[in-house]
């Protein structure tokens, strides 16, 4: 899968990309991305500096371009 066809998967249904490589329950409230990411770091599946490297990445110029572009 190349770049811009991630990105779109991600923009339209951001859990079944997640779902593709982590296990998250349906009954997880998704209406707020921390319960998802409290919900993967409490469970093993993702470590506190993964968390912190993507939002050093999410606060990068360049990927807020590339994510506020609507």
């Amino acid at each position: 899968m190349n770049l811009f066809n991630l990105y779109q998967q991600l923009r339209q249904n951001p859990m079944q990309l997640l779902a593709q490589k982590y296990n998250i329950p349906s009954n997880i409230d998704t209406s707020n991305p921390n319960n998802i990411i409290q919900y993967l770091l409490n469970t093993g599946q993702i470590t506190q500096a993964q968390v912190n490297n993507a939002m050093s990445m999410r606060d990068n110029p360049m990927f807020k371009q590339l994510f506020n572009n609507k």
